[in-house]
């Protein structure tokens, strides 16, 4: 025993370790600390505990003292030169675990985090399992309550297709579509490795052939004419598509093949097979289109929402249309991250750039709930909160790193790209917003279109793009169908 007592005493007296905080004074709290302190690679010294609990300030918790986070914070933070903050409260209300969060980084702190008992219990907490907060730790969003058995009788032992499946947004609705029983998952995605990856992590669903991994693209008509008549699908969620903005304002063909013609041949095939739901995944991009891809995805939302309407139709079909989820392929996120790592600067397009963010695991959640509620020919918008700087959430991901912009990482402007907007809109002047049963779902009241008339005008779009008409032409076609794009790319202006 005096040998031990010796060596934590030794231990301690290291000033060459990083001073550490625990918020949470409780057995979680005193749990954390025993195991950084017994851990011998450890290079965390616990100095000091914070606890919103008034009884235990000004006492000790295994020989260190707690404080009161409101009113001691900075003063602790600066005396005793804490560089790390580690959360672990088993139940912590999300305004109050974000106010702290904000609270260290502020300070230059770096925050780590205690992952969740239930992946740990077993086998005993250790060091490594202490995780960095990531930037969706930071948007306050209370968990969403799902109509549970709604969901669940359109899904159990349905034939489910997800098209663009190992996507950030696809991969999502599988695993949680996975949760409610179906007989089979039709997974579609022309993209080689992500579906060999996801069919690796189902790999008892997959083996069980409830998860059907399928190479294939969505502009193949012949290819998806014998995947509808093979499985005769009861639900599909739609959610492959191209989304990069730059990359599409190169290529507006390939916009249109992918984006408009894709989605035409899905909810022809989804209409004539007489599949229950069409769930389609659209963007807030659509909204006063200022670029080719918002615009195509706008003309695949007026052309599966015509069809809805027509008499010989039996298919229901929905849109979902929400922002920018965090973390996905492609997104500012792991840019950002990507960047910090390697010391390099952080690029911002403008100042006052902003964005609608909301996670992944959140927008499909709502895309299931808004997809299974749909009686047919609406478009539901999804509350994304409040918009987000990105400058803004360059800085707090800089500091999440223990890092301080413009000192160890620099924050670069470099010019809005051709197409980008300033700030990103969920609903037009003209559209307005009906409320639903769900509080984060709302309605959109946008106007009709004539199914024939549209049906049209996109076939000779879809024929334009396939003949190499000019990039300038199709754009001058697109506008047609979609009056209230304005380009931004200046290549595009000047007709």
């Amino acid at each position: 025993l005096a040998l031990r007592v010796l060596h934590t005493l030794l231990r301690r007296s290291n000033e060459s370790r990083i001073h550490t905080a625990i918020f949470g004074a409780g057995e979680l709290g005193a749990l954390t600390q025993r195991v950084m302190e017994h851990h011998a690679g450890n290079p965390n010294r616990v100095v000091a505990f914070f606890d919103d609990n008034p009884k235990v300030h000004e006492k000790y918790l295994n020989g260190v003292p707690i404080y009161n986070p409101v009113t001691d914070f900075e003063q602790v933070v600066s005396k005793l030169h804490i560089k790390v903050a580690v959360i672990a409260i088993n139940v912590l209300p999300e305004p109050r675990r974000v106010a702290f969060i904000n609270q260290c980084l502020e300070a230059g702190v770096k925050v780590l985090k205690v992952p969740s008992s239930d992946t740990w219990l077993g086998g005993g907490l250790s060091v490594s399992q202490l995780r960095e907060i990531r930037y969706e730790d930071l948007l306050n969003r209370p968990a969403i309550q799902l109509d549970q058995v709604k969901i669940l009788g359109e899904l159990q032992h349905q034939v489910v297709m997800v098209t663009g499946c190992a996507g950030s947004i696809g991969s999502e609705i599988v695993r949680q579509v996975m949760k409610y029983g179906p007989k089979h998952i039709i997974g579609i995605d022309h993209a080689e490795t992500p579906l060999a990856e996801q069919s690796l992590e189902l790999s008892d669903a997959t083996a069980a052939g409830r998860f059907v991994p399928v190479i294939a693209s969505v502009r193949d008509a012949e290819r998806m004419e014998r995947l509808f008549e093979q499985y005769r699908p009861d639900v599909v969620f739609h959610a492959a598509a191209y989304k990069h903005v730059p990359v599409m304002e190169s290529f507006p063909e390939e916009a249109i093949k992918g984006n408009v013609r894709g989605t035409l041949l899905l909810a022809d095939l989804a209409s004539r097979w007489e599949v229950g739901r069409f769930v389609m995944v659209s963007t807030d991009k659509v909204v006063r289109p200022t670029n080719v891809m918002g615009a195509s995805k706008r003309i695949a939302e007026m052309y599966v929402q015509s069809l809805n309407f027509t008499d010989e139709n039996r298919t229901r079909f929905v849109t979902t249309r929400f922002g920018n989820v965090l973390g996905s392929n492609g997104s500012v996120v792991p840019i950002f991250r990507e960047q910090i790592e390697q010391r390099r600067p952080v690029t911002v397009t403008h100042p006052e750039v902003s964005r609608f963010f909301m996670t992944i695991p959140e927008a499909c959640q709502l895309v299931l709930e808004a997809g299974m509620m749909g009686e047919g020919g609406e478009i539901f918008v999804f509350d994304m909160g409040e918009p987000v700087r990105i400058v803004d959430l360059a800085h707090k991901m800089i500091r999440m790193a223990g890092l301080t912009p413009g000192v160890d990482i620099a924050v670069q402007f470099t010019g809005l790209r051709p197409g980008e907007k300033l700030r990103e809109e969920l609903l037009d002047d003209a559209e307005g917003l009906l409320p639903t049963h769900h509080e984060k779902i709302l309605r959109a009241s946008v106007r009709h279109q004539d199914y024939r008339e549209v049906k049209q005008q996109v076939e000779q779009l879809i024929v334009a793009a396939q003949t190499g008409e000019s990039a300038m032409a199709l754009v001058c076609r697109m506008r047609e169908l979609v009056p209230e794009y304005v380009p931004q790319n200046e290549a595009f202006q000047e007709h």
